[in-house]
């Protein structure tokens, strides 16, 4: 899913909608988590939400999508509170009851943005203490609607705003075909705030190793290790970057699981080394943990978050995997407790901190692709460095934030293109492209432009090549533009030791409606250099292009031979290949 900002989100022109639900007066007095606090105590402010955006997939009624969303507020209790200052400063979190209001229409100014526009909403009706403090917006265009929902981070997280997509799809679905939304409500945040107030406090031992990290920090929580500039806010700097698309995504994972550890913990190798590289320093950053530590939480809204500390000295993978491990321990513990010896969260400018999410192994999944669903955080001015990772089945996401400052800019941006440099190299030099034959290591990797010569090459010397192949190089380069644009191709190399491509090959990827809705692997021009060929090379490709497919959903893999070609079919035949179709091709 894509990882974005306000001010870069992509939105197109349209009719700009707000639902105001009506909302009572404060009522029972509830339990404020140690995060909460912190938060809301830091007053009525613009930037302090967080959003989802995404498209609806079908034509719907604005009232429809409002019943839907009252559905989704009696699902889930936090939806149902808001904060007032308390007598001693402090916030004080009610109930309120929420019901039906009306549509608005915002008006987008002339010369104005539609993402500038719908910034200024949200900043007014998601800050803390609003009465609730979320906003359901909807975009009216040619092309159909795009849902925006957003509240104050006190009452949700990243895994929240999937919760209430999911739920608001789900009541969108009901509604049309004509049942009433479930009733059922999920378990309430404020149970799960009440009980991590009940929970023992923290051992001895945890409270050392805080105390270390921090002393070691300067007396603070850790901060980013090089200069920021003056250490004041200010306006913030967005970055977004896709780190890796699903292949090197794959190949980073394959890496991590030969080493024995998360993809998280081989991420921190690479920050750690970065970091060792251009500041001489350890990795030392806040490091949010989910604090859903029982499947009872997984369906429910709030802010399920604690924050922990990550300290990474060596860029090793197990020494990295100890300290995440160390990190999850350190922060499942009441932080209140924990940081009593400072008063509270010892907060200095230039805080560090790091997220990271895999959505592939949350419980609650929506369709980011279809829906074209995107994370969106608010504008904000800026003192510290957040750094957020979202690894989804289409890659791995970045997005920081960090003071637009000359020295930040330089510090940071150095940091963060050192970064992804280097897992984008890890992810190339990884085992899943090592291909093991006959005591021989070959590699695989997506072509570029330049191999195409190579790759025509593969293809003319072949038994029907001289048929069929060209020696114009320009038709290659044309049809090498149209597969590389096409994300479901796969057009592969293979080189030997010297660096020399011995083979090709090209995959794609078929979803499709039939065998139950099966994707399938289509496997086409596969071709071994005369040299290299009955050595098994050909047949650990097979094997990588399978692995390939099932990483993609495909339940099937098919190639195409001709009728002529009898030991290509007895090669495919040895591999599992049968010869239950018959393949029919005509020219165009």
């Amino acid at each position: 899913m894509r990882l974005t900002n306000v001010t870069h989100l992509r939105l197109p022109f349209g009719r700009l909608w707000g639902y105001d639900v009506s909302a009572s007066d404060l009522g029972r007095r509830l339990p404020v988590s140690f995060d909460q606090r912190l938060h809301v105590g830091a007053g009525d402010r613009p930037g302090s939400w967080m959003a989802l955006s995404f498209r609806l997939p079908a034509p719907t009624r604005r009232e429809s999508i409002a019943d839907a969303w009252l559905a989704v507020i009696a699902r889930h209790g936090t939806l149902r509170t808001a904060f007032a200052p308390g007598a001693d400063g402090d916030p004080v979190l009610h109930e309120i009851e929420v019901g039906p209001g009306h549509w608005v229409e915002h008006e987008v100014g002339p010369g104005q943005a539609v993402n500038d526009a719908l910034r200024d909403i949200l900043d007014e009706a998601c800050s803390p203490y609003r009465r609730p403090s979320h906003r359901l917006c909807v975009l009216e265009t040619a092309a159909g609607l795009t849902v925006v929902i957003a509240a104050d981070h006190a009452h949700v997280d990243m895994w929240s705003m999937l919760v209430i997509a999911r739920d608001l799809l789900s009541a969108l679905d009901a509604g049309s075909a004509g049942m009433t939304p479930a009733a059922r409500t999920a378990p309430a945040f404020v149970e799960h705030t009440q009980a991590l107030l009940d929970r023992d406090a923290a051992p001895d031992r945890v409270r050392r190793r805080w105390g270390d990290i921090i002393e070691d920090s300067g007396g603070v929580m850790p901060r980013f290790p090089l200069s920021l500039g003056a250490p004041e806010h200010h306006r913030e700097r967005v970055e977004v970057r896709d780190v890796f698309d699903v292949d090197d995504a794959a190949a980073f994972a394959a890496q991590a699981r030969d080493d024995g550890v998360s993809t998280l913990a081989r991420a921190v190798v690479a920050m750690t080394a970065v970091t060792r590289e251009l500041a001489d320093a350890p990795l030392r950053a806040v490091f949010p943990v989910h604090s859903r530590f029982d499947d009872n939480w997984h369906d429910s809204v709030g802010w399920f978050i604690t924050n922990s500390v990550l300290e990474s000295d060596l860029a090793e993978p197990h020494a990295a995997a100890s300290a995440v491990r160390e990190a999850v321990q350190l922060g499942a513990w009441p932080l209140a407790d924990v940081l009593a010896p400072w008063g509270d969260m010892p907060v200095a400018p230039g805080m560090f901190a790091i997220s990271w999410l895999d959505l592939r192994r949350l419980p609650v999944r929506i369709d980011s692709i279809g829906l074209d669903a995107q994370y969106v955080g608010a504008a904000t001015a800026t003192d510290g460095v957040m750094l957020w990772f979202i690894l989804d089945e289409s890659g791995l996401h970045l997005r920081c934030r960090y003071p637009d400052t000359t020295e930040a800019r330089a510090n940071v941006g150095g940091w963060l293109d050192l970064l992804v440099a280097r897992l984008q190299a890890e992810a190339r030099s990884s085992v899943r492209g090592r291909l093991h034959v006959a005591g021989r290591t070959f590699r695989i990797e997506r072509a570029s432009r330049d191999d195409i010569e190579d790759i025509a090459a593969l293809l003319l010397d072949d038994q029907f090549g001289a048929d069929r192949e060209s020696v114009e190089l320009e038709r290659y380069e044309s049809a090498f533009s149209a597969v590389a644009r096409d994300g479901s191709h796969y057009l592969g190399v293979i080189r030997d030791s010297a660096d020399r491509i011995v083979a090709t090959m090209q995959l794609t990827v078929i979803p499709g409606l039939s065998r139950g809705g099966s994707t399938r692997l289509q496997i086409e021009g596969l071709r071994v250099a005369a040299g290299e060929r009955s050595q098994g090379l050909g047949a650990a490709m097979l094997e990588w292009a399978h692995e390939f497919g099932r990483a993609r959903g495909a339940r099937l893999a098919q190639v195409t031979t001709d009728e002529a070609r009898d030991r290509t079919r007895a090669f495919y035949a040895r591999l599992g290949y049968q010869t239950a179709h018959v393949g029919l091709k005509r020219h165009l």
